[in-house]
């Protein structure tokens, strides 16, 4: 304590020193960002702020959900800087910065997620290849063949686990179903995986939590995010070797018909022996690509369904025309749906288009800048992040003729004129990396559209419907509480 100043005076003095402090270390963090533009560039970096000393903005955005982007945007502009999970962000929404980006994979930016993402899953998966080995990999996991062998069993499996919902006395968490479905959908016919129920569960608690912590800040320290993502992995690891093992010894052809099988199958014909550490990160990603993003969806699609009863007796109307809904139980529907028939079902497609325009699953998807380059009157650094918008960008389209925020499905129809770009609506992202599940993804929203609609009726278990969470995935923050009921007397019937 300096001579002469009393404890109290000190007390005193000590709150407004510890704030300037915290303002001289946040002044000095955000020069260290500034003096990092690219001096060969005349235009300036993008408005924005950069937030605390290695936190950035992370807490912000972690708490505020989708509020922090569209506050910024509507601060800044399509096109503005932040710091979040350790690096410095561009965030960009619209068609055509969106298309700038999109199309210059390989030339201004490449694929990148971020650090904990990247250690969490590992080095072996899609999301970290490049070039041909990219392309190989991304045909055979999701091909037209492998699609339509998965769609029996994927109507199986959906029908199996709506019947569970009728029959719940009480109400169920439609989010926490959703999951358990697409994760049964995931083990059993992307990985073949056989598994009594208590293991199933305890999977995919394991599972979830591996993704809850996908996005986290890259601190490898106790109880941190990532430090309980890498201990989720180990352990799902851990069981995958010995299924894995498993898998390979089998000699019964009829065993071989899940998505790793095409993998390893495929890779073997290319005179490729995948190591065991490929394959349990490459089955990480199956389950990955078919699990939260796909039950969110399919979360989204029972929510707008319930709140838009014509679209409901829209779909049942085409059905009838295909004859794919029994007037009667004396006239059953054809049990198994192929990729033709579904495909026949164009306001069925309009509906699934419109669920994951109004709701995509995730907000948006990471590059790295490979060189400085102009985007909206601004520099995009070599090196930054850019992180471009699924969610505003579909919201804020000028290019819809009715509100883009309402549910319309006939926006997607033919008969519209609507000028709806590649780039206006982009829920699976676009390019060379656009979601490697997005037609599993709508093929399993779609059976279960046509099962709920020909079998069940669903009505809201509280007071008013819930607020949407978007941080890291789209959902109701209540779960969505809903009654099911099975419709009587027969499948064709109304309740």
């Amino acid at each position: 304590m300096p001579a002469g100043l009393s404890w109290p005076a000190a007390a005193a003095l000590a709150p407004p020193v510890l704030a300037l402090l915290l303002a001289l270390c946040r002044h000095l963090w955000a020069l260290r960002w500034s003096l990092s533009r690219d001096r060969a560039s005349a235009l300036p970096l993008p408005k924005g702020s950069m937030g605390w000393p290695f936190f950035g903005e992370t807490l912000h955005w972690l708490l505020q959900g989708s509020r922090f982007h569209s506050s910024r945007r509507e601060r800044y502009g399509n096109v503005f800087k932040t710091h979040l999970l350790g690096r410095p962000v561009v965030r960009v929404t619209g068609a055509e910065n969106i298309r700038k980006i999109l199309l210059g994979e390989h030339t201004l930016v490449s694929a990148q997620w971020p650090q904990s993402t990247q250690i969490i899953l590992g080095s072996h998966t899609l999301l970290g290849s490049i070039g041909d080995l990219h392309r190989q990999r991304r045909k055979v996991m999701f091909c037209r063949a492998a699609l339509e062998s998965y769609l029996p069993r994927i109507q199986k499996v959906v029908s199996w686990e709506l019947r569970g919902w009728c029959m719940e006395p009480g109400s169920i968490a439609v989010y926490s179903s959703a999951k358990t479905l697409t994760f049964r959908i995931a083990a059993q016919i992307l990985l073949g995986l056989r598994l009594e129920e208590k293991q199933f569960k305890d999977l995919a608690k394991t599972f979830e939590q591996l993704v809850e912590n996908l996005f986290s800040l890259p601190l490898n320290i106790p109880f941190s995010g990532l430090r309980k993502g890498i201990k989720a992995r180990d352990m799902l690891h851990e069981f995958m070797e010995k299924a894995i093992q498993e898998k390979l010894q089998r000699t019964n052809s009829e065993d071989h018909s899940d998505a790793l099988d095409f993998i390893i199958n495929s890779a073997k014909e290319h005179g490729k022996e995948f190591t065991m550490q490929e394959l349990k990160e490459s089955a990480i990603e199956l389950i990955f690509a078919a699990f939260f993003t796909t039950a969110s969806a399919s979360t989204s699609l029972i929510l707008l369904l319930l709140k838009h009863p014509s679209a409901i007796k829209k779909i049942r109307q085409e059905l009838m025309s295909h004859e794919l809904y029994p007037q009667c139980q004396c006239c059953p529907a054809e049990p198994n749906i192929s990729l033709e028939k579904l495909g026949r079902l164009r306001y069925l497609d309009c509906v699934i288009k419109e669920v994951l325009r109004v709701l995509p699953p995730v907000s948006g998807g990471y590059r790295t800048a490979l060189q400085t380059f102009e985007l909206d009157g601004y520099q995009i650094p070599k090196g930054w992040s850019v992180m471009y918008s699924i969610r505003d960008t579909h919201e804020t389209a000028a290019v819809y003729q009715s509100p883009p925020g309402g549910f319309d499905p006939d926006r997607f129809s033919a008969a519209r004129p609507e000028a709806v770009s590649r780039f206006h609506y982009i829920p699976f992202g676009g390019g060379a990396r656009s979601c490697i599940g997005k037609e599993l993804a709508q093929a399993i929203l779609k059976l279960l559209a046509i099962e709920l609609v020909t079998t069940a009726r669903w009505e809201l278990a509280t007071p008013a419907y819930p607020a949407m969470q978007t941080v890291p995935i789209v959902h109701p923050v209540d779960g969505l509480q809903l009654y099911f009921h099975p419709l009587r007397p027969s499948r064709g019937s109304e309740a």
